[in-house]
């Protein structure tokens, strides 16, 4: 795949099924490079049709009324979201908010006339004043954090809930010093339920809390105690169930729980040993009479299975895929899923038979091979693309983030280009990583840190040369984000056997992260089991920046200017210690970028990034140089 074919591609998302259960309302996007943006509109599939919806050309998060007859969807003008409702049979839809700042969640009300959003505005300070006064004003910061990645500034606005309708003015439902997210209403419509992070040390404490309130306006009742929660949702009859973990600290496995009627949680998944949710995809609970359908991540895929109340689970949507949204009515579902080498395709299963609805993409796309490697005991799941031909390939090792996330198999454009480009590509899933249970995801905690991942993907990459011919060990690159940058920088510091590396967007030195990460207060202790203030001798020990004196491999170090997860101040020290080594580096800075770059950045500098590691593995795997050069 060519960066050219990158842009071409068309994703469908976000799929609402009809309350009939046979038409589907979903997201398409795709890169516009002409205008350095990214266009979605709504399109329906189903009943023998597909066809566009909306104009766009920012359209998302549709949402049908409980009827059928409305489409509820996010419209985006100028960077700010509002709400906006459809008729199904379309015309001009009505766009019914006017948030400064726009409107981030939506939700409809049983009765179909009503909506819940969740908004932002601005605090009562920040309010009244103008742009330029707003830019020029300096901060006092009372709380933490008070800027997020991907969100931007938070000490001067808040996320509340709204109720919504079409007509009156919208009514702030929890007002306060305090943000709410994922709403969910209770089917007799009195009373909703969210998360709110209300503790004093909030931002400085792992976990949030859940919270239930009546419609017209009582004071919130916390449901349970602070825990590692995602997402509440009320089962048909109004019992509360909510996705995550009592235990507020991560990594952890996140399963679906019941809120019984003395308060106690009754966990209905967690015997699976695997996470209901994903960090790829937005937590989803769909409910069909008393089961409740939610994903299952699971060696390199992401599933959908039903879960009755008592806990037992049917396999409903399988396969070596990788589901990215879904919904439920009538007994169907509706998914979008992306495959190795299709980028995503819309399906329908009725309960007996799978129907493609949507495939906008016919690509020619390098398959890869999954096989698995047995480190320390452990079976780690590994895959390898090879270009086409047989000559022997440079080949690079590519290092996901989190680390509690994983590879599998499904579509990734980062393999792609660079198979497309002419190097092999190894990717796997070490301790450490999601999809294999509790212990292999905790395995990297504490002393494991640094020590069990670089013994797995080292595994990894000598089974791959002795199971590829085609892969040349005199030419290995390696590279990874975020986590998968730390793990880059970690490996360049103690094996030499790699030529060329691409450090970005990484966790680089504990010690700074712990105060200025949008989540150090917590990432850090919870990972090294150090904390503030006796953690700092361990904190550097467990940071590349304690090794980066060892480092030869020519690197390649690239961040993002507004990266709240891994500040750029990581970057800076790294690649002043590199220079001080005199190791071949150079430093490139994206401005107005965050630590989603290279997955939602502007498409021009998505080409740029693509285009200068390209350049850079070329130059420093180049059958050619003499790797004494550097």
């Amino acid at each position: 795949m060519t960066l050219d074919d990158l842009f071409d591609l068309i994703v469908p998302a976000e799929p609402a099924l009809h309350p009939g259960g046979r038409l589907v309302a979903y997201t398409r996007s795709r890169m516009d490079p002409a205008d350095d943006l990214y266009r979605c509109q709504i399109w329906l599939a189903g009943e023998g049709e597909v066809r566009r919806f909306t104009a766009g050309p920012g359209d998302s998060k549709p949402r049908w009324s409980p009827d059928g007859d409305r489409l509820a969807f996010l419209r985006e003008r100028d960077g700010v979201k509002q709400l906006a409702v459809m008729p199904r049979e379309g015309g001009e839809p009505e766009v019914i908010t006017d948030f400064e700042l726009g409107v981030e969640d939506l939700v409809w009300m049983p009765d179909g006339q009503r909506l819940l959003v969740v908004a932002v505005t601005w605090t009562e300070e920040w309010a009244a004043l103008d742009p330029e006064e707003r830019t020029r004003r300096p901060r006092r910061i009372r709380h933490f954090p008070y800027r997020f990645d991907n969100r931007g500034r938070l000490d001067d606005r808040r996320r509340h809930i709204w109720l919504v309708e079409p007509g009156a003015d919208p009514r702030c439902l929890t007002p306060g010093d305090y943000d709410e997210t994922a709403p969910a209403v209770a089917p007799d419509g009195n009373r909703f339920c969210f998360l709110s992070n209300r503790d004093p040390a909030r931002g400085l404490v792992a976990g949030t809390q859940v919270w239930e309130q009546d419609i017209d306006g009582t004071e919130p009742r916390q449901v349970c105690p602070r825990g590692r929660w995602t997402l509440p949702s009320y089962r048909p009859d109004g019992v509360l169930h909510l996705v995550g973990n009592p235990q507020p600290t991560f990594p952890s496995i996140e399963s679906l729980h019941r809120v019984e009627d003395d308060g106690t949680l009754t966990d209905l998944t967690g015997h699976l040993d695997r996470s209901v949710v994903t960090l790829a995809v937005p937590p989803t609970v769909c409910w069909d009479g008393d089961d409740a359908y939610v994903g299952l991540e699971d060696a390199g895929t992401f599933r959908v299975v039903k879960v009755g109340p008592d806990g037992l689970v049917d396999e409903i949507v399988t396969g070596r895929r990788v589901v990215t949204g879904f919904d439920v009515a009538a007994g169907v579902v509706a998914f979008t899923a992306s495959e190795v080498t299709d980028p995503g395709t819309l399906h329908l299963f009725d309960g007996a038979e799978e129907t493609i609805l949507d495939r906008p993409n016919q690509l020619d796309l390098a398959e890869g091979e999954h096989f698995t490697v047995i480190s320390d005991g452990w079976e780690i799941d590994a895959w390898v693309y090879l270009p086409p031909g047989t000559e022997p390939v440079p080949t690079l090792l590519n290092i996901h983030g989190g680390p509690a996330s994983q590879y599998g198999f499904g579509f990734f454009d980062e393999f792609q280009v660079y198979v497309g480009a002419g190097f092999g590509v190894i990717a796997c899933n070490p301790r450490g990583s999601a999809g294999k249970g509790m212990e292999f995801l905790t395995a990297v905690v504490g002393d494991g840190w640094g020590r069990v991942d670089l013994a797995d993907v080292l595994a990894v990459v000598e089974a791959a040369v002795e199971r590829f011919p085609r892969i040349d060990p005199e030419r290995l690159g390696i590279m990874g984000g975020s986590y998968g940058g730390f793990l880059t920088a970690w490996v360049t510091a103690h094996d030499t056997r790699f030529r060329s590396a691409v450090v970005e967007r990484a966790l680089l030195s504990f010690p700074s992260f712990w105060g200025t990460s949008d989540i150090g207060p917590t990432f850090t202790p919870n990972y090294t089991e150090a904390d503030y203030p006796d953690g700092w001798p361990v904190w550097f020990e467990h940071s590349p920046i304690a090794h980066a004196h060892r480092v030869r491999t020519p690197t390649l170090v690239l961040h993002s200017e507004n990266d709240f997860r891994c500040p750029i101040e990581q970057a800076e020290q790294y690649f002043v210690a590199l220079l001080r080594n005199g190791t071949p580096t150079e430093f490139l800075r994206f401005p107005e970028e965050g630590h989603e770059m290279s997955r939602s950045g502007k498409p021009r500098h998505r080409r740029e990034r693509f285009e200068a590691i390209i350049d850079w593995h070329r130059r420093h795997l180049a059958a050619d140089r003499d790797p004494a050069v550097g």
